[in-house]
């Protein structure tokens, strides 16, 4: 798989192999340090200076089951991928794991959940084989905090510029996506559910080797929750 600081979005696998506490795709809540027996490492500090690093927001049903039902269809060897929007492609961290995670604790604590909504169905073409959904209504939110939380230890000089979307596939070849384009195309404008998203919690995720695990769960406005009278 080819990732990037980008606009291309993450291919996130499902995986619990590598530590019990990983709900990757799941509403339980995962804890912030892993079992040490498990990841190999002392501290949550001291993951590998290799290790990428990013964030998202997993889509819950209708949409999520829309976009992993029609991704097992289109392109089964990525049926493992949990949809989600991308707040921050991966990167490598400029810090710890803890400072990073304590710094968008911090500011995510700030930020007013929203609701976005999706459009119709794109390509990356020719840039990428991506197939996606584009974000229309509040796409401004999005962008917005993925320019707020990319800064200290989380900060990336992205090779292309962030593009709110819901990534659908990504092939390996360019004539695929095209393919596959016309198939989603069609099976969207027949999706009846609502596409609004809520979004008012992130997750922060660290690359293991091929597959991706959830570090904790990030969410929104808490501090504006706990200032209520």
């Amino acid at each position: 798989m080819t990732f990037g600081c980008g606009f291309v979005p993450i291919e996130l696998l499902r995986t619990r192999a590598a530590w019990p506490l990983v709900t990757f795709g799941s509403r339980r809540r995962s804890r912030r340090t892993a079992p040490v027996a498990a990841l190999g490492y002392n501290l949550p500090s001291e993951v590998m200076s290799s290790s990428r690093y990013a964030l998202v927001t997993y889509v819950r049903p209708p949409v999520g089951q829309f976009v992993e039902k029609l991704r097992r269809e289109l392109h089964p060897v990525t049926a493992h991928m949990a949809a989600h929007l991308t707040i921050l492609p991966p990167r490598a961290l400029r810090g710890t794991e803890e400072a990073a995670l304590e710094f968008l604790e911090e500011a995510c604590s700030r930020v007013v959940p929203f609701d976005i909504e999706l459009g119709e169905v794109e390509t990356f073409l020719p840039t990428t084989p991506t197939v996606f959904i584009q974000v229309t209504r509040a796409a401004y939110r999005m962008r917005e905090l993925h320019d707020q939380l990319s800064a200290n230890g989380l900060h990336c000089d992205e090779e292309w510029p962030y593009v709110p979307h819901l990534t659908i596939v990504k092939t390996a070849l360019d004539q695929q996506a095209r393919d596959a384009s016309v198939i989603a195309r069609e099976r969207w404008s027949q999706f009846q559910g609502s596409r609004l998203i809520h979004v008012d919690e992130l997750m922060f995720v660290r690359e293991n080797c091929d597959a991706w695990q959830d570090v904790a769960p990030v969410p929104l406005g808490r501090s504006l929750l706990s200032s209520r009278p």
